[in-house]
């Protein structure tokens, strides 16, 4: 029988939700020597807490996330908190010897990101960030043909995420739902919550960057604090654009805004290699488009390739062929991965360590765009 991996929450929002399914279904599709239990929900509201625990099937729940740390009974922390929590319960989980699981972006900078790698790494526990969009089935499956090196030289790598939800001046900024538009409570805007997802696939798929040049914008500048009612100055990246050398010697091209009308959750991006490209869209995230010049020139073109056959990654754990999965199976993959490391030793990535990388992209593509000027990566 599979051990018991005995789960607490910290956090209960958006990510909470898309974690606590993913946890309540990987044993159904990805039988592992572990299955989660949703051991307690840490939530600061008591009686919103319940009802959430309630709905998703937690045993118990906690308002103060240092008496979930103390659990004897508790083996994995997810911390689904804003981000200026990140370092210190994380850190307080690794002295207590918890694996970690860590939404992401891992830190408010790379000084918080360095502190948290170095007290995992001092403790010896197991830890992950949630970069989800690495195990969607065709974002993985664009990894493996690049590998296997069908597109040759890379030339060039372009992404983009997209969005239109804070265009309006009576968005508030801050509080409760709305701590992404606080820059104390998520260290940046776009650059942060949507950039770092697109640079993390773009380092995993295409290795390290050398050097950034970016440029940001905040297009409304005061905002009502929802928390105080007060009109403050708005100090997060509405949009942000950058360009970047990768250490394989191609050019990347990034973008991310909240303010493109029209879209909601666009998050796309294209790779063109010497023998081939590929393209991916969130918007259709089941299907990988792929050009191959060595094909007769008759036929030669973009098809659509439909990631639904069971050779293909993830997929001979679900449905039959031409029947896609969505968003939400790409936690279910990441969890599935989490459990297969405790049987084999490997880390499940990315790691702590990982995601520092993409902090320290991060930091740089900021600092470029306030000194107007190309930042290396080091």
């Amino acid at each position: 029988m599979a051990k018991p991996l005995n789960i607490g929450m910290i956090g209960y929002g958006f990510m909470g939700r898309a974690h606590s399914n993913a946890y309540a279904k990987v044993s159904h599709f990805f039988p592992n020597t572990h299955t989660p239990v949703l051991k307690a929900l840490c939530a600061r509201n008591a009686e919103r807490g319940k009802e959430f625990a309630d709905k998703w099937g937690y045993e118990s729940v906690e308002t103060d996330w240092r008496k979930l740390l103390e659990r004897d009974d508790i083996d994995a922390v997810d911390i689904c908190t804003p981000n200026n929590l990140h370092k210190e319960i994380a850190i307080a989980a690794a002295q207590a010897g918890k694996m970690i699981l860590c939404e992401k972006p891992l830190a408010m900078d790379v000084a918080e990101g360095e502190q948290m790698c170095e007290a995992v790494e001092k403790a010896g526990v197991v830890n992950m960030v949630w970069y989800n969009y690495r195990r969607v089935p065709a974002v993985t499956l664009a990894k493996q043909l690049i590998d296997e090196g069908r597109l040759g030289r890379i030339f060039h790598y372009r992404a983009n995420f997209l969005q239109d939800w804070t265009i309006s001046a009576d968005v508030p900024q801050g509080g409760e739902g709305l701590w992404r538009l606080d820059a104390e409570a998520a260290g940046s805007g776009v650059t942060g919550d949507l950039l770092a997802h697109c640079i993390d696939t773009a380092l995993w798929l295409n290795g390290g960057m050398k050097d950034v040049n970016a440029m940001t914008e905040t297009f409304i500048k005061e905002r009502t604090h929802q928390a105080t009612g007060e009109v403050t100055k708005v100090t997060i990246d509405d949009a942000c654009a950058f360009m970047c050398h990768f250490n394989n010697g191609s050019l990347g091209l990034f973008e991310s805004t909240r303010y493109a009308r029209g879209h909601k959750a666009l998050y796309t991006f294209e790779i063109n290699g010497e023998h081939a490209s590929i393209s991916w869209d969130l918007h259709d995230l089941g299907r990988l488009n792929y050009f191959d010049h060595k094909d007769d020139s008759l036929v030669r073109g973009w098809h659509s390739v439909h990631v639904t056959d069971t050779d293909m990654p993830y997929m001979g754990n679900w449905w039959v062929p031409g029947l896609q999965i969505g968003y939400e199976h790409s936690f279910v993959h990441q969890v599935a991965d989490f459990l297969k490391s405790l049987e084999t030793g490997e880390p499940a990535h990315p790691t702590f360590r990982d995601a520092l990388e993409t902090q320290k992209i991060c930091d740089g593509v900021l600092k470029s765009a306030a000194e107007r000027k190309w930042v290396d990566i080091k």
